[in-house]
């Protein structure tokens, strides 16, 4: 997981960054007795605990394959940012849904309106810094692709789950300033209420978002399109290849990847020469695809490679 350097930055970053606005809100919630600023309080810790899981998560990952998993550990990053999104939903939405709740049936005035304006320019201030450091890291690796494709392709959940909490973070806080403000302005507590479902509505919409692409993880998604051409090129170079089929490939880690070959060989090729052309595919995907952890070739005709795609493609139709 040598990869993993710049995600681990932007983890700290946030994990530093989360756990003092955390503080300070719950300072300013306590003596001022609001709700949005209790909801968002609520929101950097759970955040900070977040970022915690990540790297524990980037951690267990890290470990090498072994007989109870010999490909791996890769998907226990997945595993953790599932947990992630659901604390969002259950901790952040749930806590600020009930705040607002409460706050709007039993409304109270919010003392020292002040100190929740300092406490949230601060926090836009140091949220934004953290939000900008994700930011730039995404864009290394998203490319030309748009900003949701770039999430959706992505193999690697860390960096955008980081940039996604401190999204929803920066629209909390412009959120509970809205509330706040209004609460003052027309002397009407509830809006401060108001504004904690607002956030609970905004961490509601984040959790499930990186709930659905961390299932998508979960179950298996295949290598990119490029690298499936690249491996299908490499294994059509070989002498001893009339036809490479098809590949069928699953990541189990953001740079790990098993992968099936259909391959069919040239009819004079015999079992011992059949061998040493793996041998040379395996070597050269070493050197030009090292994500391809894991080779299965199987000698196949492109009959019945066809007939198999179909079938996969018929069975997917059928879910949809």
């Amino acid at each position: 997981m040598a990869g993993h350097g710049g995600s681990r930055r932007v983890i700290y970053a946030a994990l530093a960054g989360n756990l003092a606005i955390a503080l300070t809100k719950f300072a300013a919630a306590f003596f001022t007795g609001s709700s949005a600023m209790l909801s968002e309080g609520v929101h950097s810790l759970v955040d900070t605990g977040n970022g915690g899981l990540l790297l524990y998560g980037m951690h267990r990952a890290a470990r090498p394959a072994d007989s109870t998993h010999p490909f791996g550990h890769g998907r226990e990053l997945y595993f953790w940012s599932f947990i992630v999104a659901l604390l969002v939903f259950a901790l952040g939405a749930g806590v600020s849904f009930y705040e607002g709740v409460m706050h709007i049936m039993a409304p109270e005035p919010v003392a020292n309106p002040m100190v929740n304006y300092v406490v949230l320019g601060f926090s836009l201030l140091f949220e934004g810094g953290s939000w900008w450091v994700a930011l730039k890291e995404f864009r290394k690796t998203k490319g030309r692709l748009g900003w949701f494709q770039a999430v959706r392709l992505s193999k690697d959940p860390s960096v955008y789950t980081v940039l996604f909490e401190d999204s929803a973070a920066l629209l909390g806080l412009l959120v509970a300033f809205a509330g706040i403000s209004a609460a003052e302005f027309f002397d009407m507590p509830e809006f401060d209420g108001v504004a904690s479902l607002g956030i609970a509505a905004i961490l509601g919409a984040t959790a499930i978002f990186l709930a659905r692409e961390s299932k998508g993880l979960l179950l298996g998604e295949p290598a990119s399109r490029e690298v499936q051409a690249k491996v299908l090129a490499i294994a059509q170079q070989d002498a001893a290849v009339q036809r490479a089929n098809g590949l069928v490939s699953v990541h189990i880690g953001p740079e790990e990847i098993i992968a099936g070959l259909s391959v069919e060989f040239e009819d004079h090729v015999a079992a011992p020469e059949i061998e040493a052309c793996v041998e040379r595919i395996e070597a050269r995907l070493k050197a030009e695809v090292p994500t391809i952890k894991s080779l299965f070739v199987k000698p196949q005709t492109t009959r019945t490679w066809e007939r198999r795609r179909q079938q996969m493609a018929d069975a997917s139709d059928d879910e949809v």
